[in-house]
């Protein structure tokens, strides 16, 4: 987990601020989830207080991406419980997948699946029709939308082809500005929220993670320009910076982990072959089975930061659902000099 937990003395030296003390535990049983806050010692129990909510949830339509499974699955059947009209977008819907199956058979007038790849514009253009078609009042817009559609996957530089950088991008930079600027004419009229997951990982880099990284440091980049754009308009755009949740969305299970990297073994050249060799490979793959072993199975902080989000009437610009020990290591790997953030977490 890093040398940072295994020195107090480093604690101390370059947070004064939080005594020995405040220093949580954080063996992976006793990682407490941490929700949309900045510096723990500011609050207590390290949480912000939360705003009142909007009024009237009930007339107001949500449109999530990414619903077939995971954090869109999950989100979808809340915010249906909080009263929220939801539009859930399904990848696979056209070929009967559960996720969208199982969110139909709910047979609710207020939970509306419908086809959406983020890759395709046709897909979004129909979306568009359909929700501005479907609402009770198109003039008074869409209430929120929620950027959730994404991939990954892992690979040091020398291992990761260009079409896997370009996968990558296409679904979760290129797809969140797609859809956000296809929905925002809509958006605007509700003066409603954009909220867009990010990652830990859009705020700092990690070894083997490169073509996830830079998509989602894309998508804070995005935000935050889109953020400053629609303040005039009433709009507020949120980002969700969830920390280790692979446990919880099934994104990698050990046959995928083993397939990704034997077919980026399988189109290496021959001199990257040659340098490193299949052992090092498979030094990869076990660190990575050991990063998705040690996730949180519970997705109920990023749930409920996303809510929140959209439901708060002074939302956060940022909501970071991690434990202590990810929420930590991005302050430093952020706010220090790279040369010590390096040296304790990546040297």
């Amino acid at each position: 987990m890093g040398h940072f937990y295994k020195s107090p003395i480093l604690i101390a030296r370059y947070f004064p601020l939080l005594s020995l003390n405040s220093v949580p535990d954080c063996s992976l049983s006793s990682c407490r989830p941490v929700q949309g806050f900045c510096f723990p010692f500011l609050t207590p129990n390290g949480r912000r207080s939360y705003a009142s909510e909007i009024d009237q949830i009930g007339s107001k339509a949500v449109l999530i991406t990414g619903c077939d499974s995971g954090f869109g699955f999950s989100l979808a059947k809340h915010l249906h419980s909080k009263g929220f009209v939801v539009f859930a977008g399904c990848l696979f819907k056209d070929q009967g997948a559960a996720g969208s199956q199982e969110l139909d058979n709910m047979k609710s007038e207020r939970m509306r699946t419908l086809q959406l790849n983020v890759c395709n514009s046709q897909e979004i253009e129909r979306a568009v029709e359909h929700i501005g078609a479907s609402l009770k009042d198109p003039q008074k817009g869409l209430w929120g939308l929620v950027n959730n559609a994404g991939i990954s996957t892992f690979g040091e530089v020398e291992f990761t082809s260009m079409e896997t950088y370009k996968e990558v991008a296409e679904v979760n930079l290129w797809g969140t500005i797609r859809t956000t600027k296809a929905f925002l004419p809509l958006i605007r009229r509700a003066k409603g929220r954009v909220v867009n997951i990010s990652s830990m990982m859009g705020r700092m880099g990690s070894p083997a993670r490169s073509s996830y990284c830079i998509t989602k440091f894309g998508v804070e980049a995005f935000s935050d320009c889109l953020r400053y754009e629609m303040h005039p308009q009433g709009v507020k755009i949120c980002v969700v910076e969830p920390g280790n949740f692979i446990g919880a969305t099934n994104l990698y299970t050990p046959e995928r982990i083993k397939a990704i990297a034997e077919k980026m073994w399988k189109d290496l050249p021959e001199t990257v072959r040659k340098d490193y060799g299949r052992e090092y490979l498979d030094e990869q793959i076990t660190k990575m089975e050991s990063y998705c072993n040690s996730g949180s199975p519970d997705t109920s902080p990023v749930i409920n930061s996303i809510t929140h989000a959209l439901t708060s009437s002074s939302p956060y610009t940022r909501y970071h659902p991690m434990d202590y020990y990810w929420w930590l290591r991005v302050q430093i790997m952020t706010h220090l000099p790279a040369a010590i953030a390096d040296r304790i977490y990546i040297y």
